[in-house]
């Protein structure tokens, strides 16, 4: 154990982020820590009524510091010492606007509790009117559309359409941003002391999927499409990037002051970050005809394919192909549903409001009200999973977050259509359960739709491995089967992957997956007689959608 190498994955999630020390030659998981978000759990510089969601700088630097140092704590000195790389995923489209120097705006006292000089997380959705404004304009303005390799659709979730927002609604910030970054981008740039905008190494992954950028027209969208859309717009492009790379190689070395904190060496590798989906898809292990799904509060889900296979075809309505961003070398091609496990929270918390409303009168303490709201979710599922999806009415769309794929829509809202007197809540539960298995099917529909072929299904993330009905109604539903990644950290395994590469311990991403992937816990087969029923309710899920479509937007 001595001499054997180890590599860090550090994965920062919408809540907390995580990290995950990994032996970089077998990829046996070592130590892990994790730290929540304090500002974020306070419910701070975030508005859910206005579909506004933003994260403090402060929240990563002292995340990242705290998970990192737990995990080494819990290992002997000569581990620590011998580890030689980190890599970084996050979640995105996450930017945030940054001085000449790099440094976030919010970590100025002018702007420190301001939320539009925040990242702003991937699942705000203030930018809609900026992103059908792109739309509009990419499919009139006469020349390219610079949409086509972003699925045709850009949506809100998005780099240009929440720089276009903040710019419009925030003097102050417009005028003190040089550049924006997005949050993988920064952190390895702070790690390495290379956060300055100008020489920044910036994600293949984030720049393709989300910032229209492709090697066919040099780069992001010219001045004269973003002027066009904006002139608030005017001279960002020559402030931001030309160049990209991918993650299998080093943003830089890590700084000592940054070793001193985390009690690492000096000098190792840091390399290029990514997004949370495109590398935990290859730590789950992706490969040609196969999807990866990260199921959690919403769904990445992530394919690869080969130049050849993939020729000049363009995918719509997904988010985006891009060259390189998951597995250098592969086309790599992603999808998602905005809301997931997220759906199955809100149902926990409209059926909880009475005790959170009342609790206190009737002399429940916070402690029982804990303890209740804990066991909610497990009883629905106990009780769902007993329900014959022949005996009830209910079918539900999935789009309470909005949609993502296929055709980014984030003005959709979620629906229940079949009510009776008789529907009760598990029935209720079972029905948006299958929606979002609904929802998934859409998307595995949309990429057979434009000739991909997908034989079977990698699940991973917060969900598979917590809960089987879930699981087998995904299974029944896309009548494939599902295989659930064997770690429960496999998107910081595949940071780490690219953190080993970086590092010069593997030649490729993939000689680091076949070495360290974890296999899988278990596959999901499909019940012959839940696929023929889900077949037809799956209609219905399609047609009650299309019906509602435009009534739900306008709401």
């Amino acid at each position: 154990m001595g001499d054997a190498k180890y590599v860090i994955g550090v994965d920062f999630g919408s809540d907390s982020v995580r990290s995950l020390v990994v032996n970089a030659e077998t990829g046996e998981e070592v130590a892990s820590g994790v730290a929540s978000y304090k500002r974020w759990l306070q419910g701070l510089y975030s508005d859910a009524a206005q579909n506004q969601f933003r994260h403090h700088p402060l929240d990563y630097l002292e995340g990242l510091e705290e998970c990192i140092t737990e995990a080494l704590a819990k290992l002997p000195q000569s581990i620590c010492n011998n580890v030689i790389g980190i890599g970084v995923d996050t979640t995105g489209s996450t930017p945030g606007p940054v001085d000449e120097r790099g440094t976030l705006l919010a970590l100025k006292d002018e702007f420190k509790d301001n939320p539009n000089a925040m990242f702003v997380l991937w699942k705000d959705h203030t930018a809609v009117r900026e992103a059908a404004e792109i739309n509009e304009l990419a499919k009139t303005w006469g020349g390219e559309d610079y949409t086509k390799y972003e699925g045709g659709v850009y949506s809100s979730e998005w780099f240009w359409a929440k720089i276009l927002r903040i710019l419009r609604v925030d003097e102050k910030v417009r005028e003190a941003a040089y550049s924006w970054v997005e949050i993988c981008d920064w952190i390895p740039g702070v790690l390495t002391g290379t956060s300055d905008p100008r020489i920044l190494k910036r994600s293949r992954c984030a720049a393709g999927h989300k910032a229209m950028w492709h090697e066919d027209w040099n780069g992001l969208p010219p001045e004269e499409f973003l002027t066009r859309l904006d002139p608030l717009l005017s001279g960002l492009r020559e402030r931001l990037f030309t160049d990209t790379w991918t993650s299998d190689k080093k943003a830089g070395d890590l700084t000592p002051e940054w070793a001193e904190k985390l009690g690492l060496p000096a000098g190792i590798a840091v390399a290029v970050g990514a997004f949370d989906a495109h590398m935990g898809a290859v730590g789950g292990g992706v490969s040609p005809n196969t999807l990866l799904k990260i199921m959690g509060t919403s769904t990445c889900d992530v394919m690869v394919a080969s130049r050849e296979e993939i020729g000049t075809n363009l995918v719509g309505g997904i988010c985006g192909q891009v060259d390189g961003s998951v597995i250098p070398g592969m086309i790599g091609l992603e999808a998602g549903q905005s809301g997931f496990g997220d759906v199955y929270a809100w149902f926990r918390d409209v059926l909880f409001w009475p005790i959170e409303a009342l609790g206190e009168d009737e002399g429940i303490t916070e402690e029982m009200k804990k303890r209740i709201r804990s066991k909610i979710l497990a009883r629905l599922t106990e009780e769902a999973a007993a329900i014959d999806p022949a005996t009830t009415t209910v079918v539900a769309l999935d789009w309470l977050n909005g949609r993502r794929t296929p055709y980014a829509d984030q003005e959709l809202k979620g629906a229940l259509v079949g009510l009776t007197l008789g529907t009760d809540a598990p029935r209720i539960f079972r029905a948006l359960v299958e929606a979002t298995a609904f929802g998934a099917k859409a998307i595995v529909e949309r990429f057979r739709d434009e000739g991909l072929t997908i034989n079977e299904v990698i699940a991973q993330g917060g969900i598979p491995g917590k809960n089987p009905f879930v699981m087998q109604v995904t299974a029944d539903v896309l009548g494939m089967p599902v295989k659930v990644v064997k770690s429960e950290q496999s998107v910081a395994l595949g940071a780490a992957m690219f953190a080993a590469v970086a590092a010069g311990q593997f030649g490729t991403i993939l000689e680091a997956q076949r070495a360290m992937e974890s296999g899988y816990s278990r596959v999901y087969t499909p019940e012959p007689h839940s696929v023929l029923r889900y077949k037809e309710l799956y209609e219905h899920y399609l047609s009650i959608g299309e019906m509602l479509s435009s009534t739900l937007r306008s709401l």
